[in-house]
């Protein structure tokens, strides 16, 4: 199918994105990647009578980092943090995650603040930035403000976004510098959206930290590092996962089938496995 019938408007700024936004009113989409947004349109779920380019906008695709962390554009897209092209030394954590979202002609496109914005559970960057602490910027005509990732998401495709503001940053606070990560997923092939996520956050000495179980049905589910994982003796599994209690925050997340909390229970246990600096 082709998308229905649309006016195009490529915004020069985000002042002009929000004016336009302002004037067509909540049935305006904005368009950055459009790796979700586009499919949408060709089938014909959603059909906006004005469609907001936003990827031209120069603020958007800036990042800059400082003693407190990383501010990422929302237009910076997951190849740019893959290659770690824009700003020196944003690979790490960051580029292991985004070099495992989709294909690279998705990655090439799509962006940080899209992914977001979609709120499909099963993203990469819905799981793994509630763990590591960020927060989204969102910018009005009204003002802007900033929220916790895990606050901004609110349910499956669903987001704390009122109407007539946009995502202009996304930001990662820096990481304490003993402080392990892990992300792990379940994928039936490369590139699919996945069927269970979990994404681990820790300062191993003190056992912190913050652990992200995501493509449930809704928002991804945060717990604390200390309820569901301990040190192991195992010195090829120094950590390990409480079982009974990552069965109860499943439960409580709404996975109620015992072979779904099965796999999502597994795929925790294997991003313990998996930390590393």
């Amino acid at each position: 199918m082709k998308a229905a019938s649309f006016r195009y408007e490529r915004a020069a700024s985000v002042q002009e994105a929000l004016r336009i936004l302002d004037s067509e009113g909540p049935a305006a989409k904005l368009i950055a990647g459009g790796q979700s947004l586009g499919p949408m349109l060709n089938l014909r779920i959603v059909q906006p009578p004005v469609l907001i380019d936003i990827s031209a906008i120069s603020e958007l695709r800036r990042v800059s980092a400082d003693g407190a962390g990383l501010t990422l554009g929302a237009c910076v897209t997951h190849a740019d943090i893959e290659d770690d092209r824009i700003v020196a030394g944003l690979g790490g954590v960051l580029a292991r995650i985004a070099a495992g979202i989709a294909y690279r002609a998705v990655r090439n496109r799509g962006t940080i603040g899209g992914s977001l914005c979609h709120a499909d559970p099963a993203a990469d960057w819905v799981t793994t930035l509630p763990a590591l602490g960020a927060s989204v910027v969102v910018r009005g005509l009204r003002g802007e403000r900033s929220l916790p990732v895990e606050t901004f998401l609110t349910g499956a495709l669903t987001t704390a976004l009122a109407a007539g503001e946009l995502v202009v940053a996304v930001r990662v606070p820096r990481r304490p510098p003993r402080s392990l990560f892990g992300y792990a997923k379940s994928c039936r092939k490369v590139g699919e959206f996945s069927k269970a996520s979990a994404a681990i956050s820790l300062e191993p000495d003190t056992m912190v930290g913050r652990v992200a179980l995501g493509a449930l049905d809704g928002a991804p589910r945060l717990a604390s590092a200390q309820d569901l994982l301990s040190k192991g003796r195992d010195m090829g599994a120094p950590f390990r996962v409480n079982a009974a209690a990552a069965s109860a925050a499943l439960i409580a997340a709404g996975v109620a089938d015992p072979v779904r909390r099965h796999i999502h229970a597994a795929v925790l246990a294997r991003a313990a496995l998996e930390m590393a600096a």
